[in-house]
Order: structure tokens, then C-alpha cells, then sequence
């Protein structure tokens, strides 16, 4: 029997992520109907973080990548993007969270909290975390 995660990224990406980063998160995220071209097959089999309308989490399946003013800086307004997806992911799936951890790890606007996985039925998740542009688990 399969064991299922909740798998939750919450991070601000730069306003300066290259098209083909926020490309292939808009596919990932469901919010793409195509896989975009140079994106490797082998390491992005399918879409990971699309919203699946019949998960069973509490609350379902979520999924959002924005654009958004993030105050102002002496050249004028600072904007970032805003990633936020909720999966519910089978056990087999986990060795996905590699490749999109290593899409965004290298955009990602402040060090610190990036998201966090758990069984479905464990109180205490496994952090992640994003810093000079790579990223760390962090057990809680």
C-alpha cells in the first residue's frame, strides 16, 4: 500500500527568473497546457503541482504563481513572484520534489523557509528550506 505527502512550496521567486523558469512552473502548476520546449522529459515527466480536483487533503489541491508589488526600493517599485501549491503526492513520487527544488532554488528572492512535505497522517513535517541558492531540509 502507497504511502500519500502533502507537499506544500511557498517561496518568492526574483522579479528577473528567466521566462523559461516561470514557463515551466506555469506547466507544472496546471496553468500551461503544454510542455515547454527545452524542458528535459526525463527530469520533468509530468506535471507535478497541478491541482487535482479530487484530492483528498483537507481543503484540496492548490496551486498559484503571481506577480506582485513587494514594496518600493530608491529605483522604484520592487515586484517578485509568488509560488504557493498544496499536491497530495504518492510515496513513489517524492524523488520528483529534486527537480523542481533544483528549478527554483537558484531564483528564489529570500533565504529561508520554502515549503515542507509530510505523510498524510504525521503531525510534524519535513521542512525545506532555500539559501544562497541551493536548499537544505530542516526537520521541525
Amino acid at each position: 500500500m502507497s504511502l500519500h505527502y502533502e507537499v506544500v512550496f511557498a517561496c518568492l521567486l526574483r522579479d528577473d527568473t528567466p521566462d523559461a523558469v516561470l514557463d515551466a512552473l506555469r506547466w507544472h502548476l496546471g496553468l500551461a497546457p503544454e510542455r515547454p520546449a527545452g524542458l528535459d522529459e526525463e527530469e520533468h515527466t509530468y506535471p507535478l503541482l497541478s491541482p487535482d480536483p479530487d484530492s483528498r487533503l483537507p481543503g484540496g489541491d492548490f496551486a498559484s504563481l503571481r506577480r506582485r508589488s513587494w514594496g518600493f526600493t530608491a529605483s522604484g517599485e520592487r515586484h517578485v513572484w509568488g509560488l504557493f501549491s498544496r499536491n497530495l503526492w504518492l510515496d513513489d513520487m517524492m524523488g520528483d520534489l529534486v527537480p523542481i527544488l533544483d528549478l527554483l532554488a537558484p531564483h528564489v528572492e529570500e533565504p529561508g523557509y520554502g515549503g515542507h512535505f509530510r505523510e498524510e497522517f504525521d503531525a510534524e513535517p519535513t521542512v525545506f528550506t532555500f539559501h544562497a541558492g541551493t536548499y537544505g531540509p530542516l526537520k521541525l
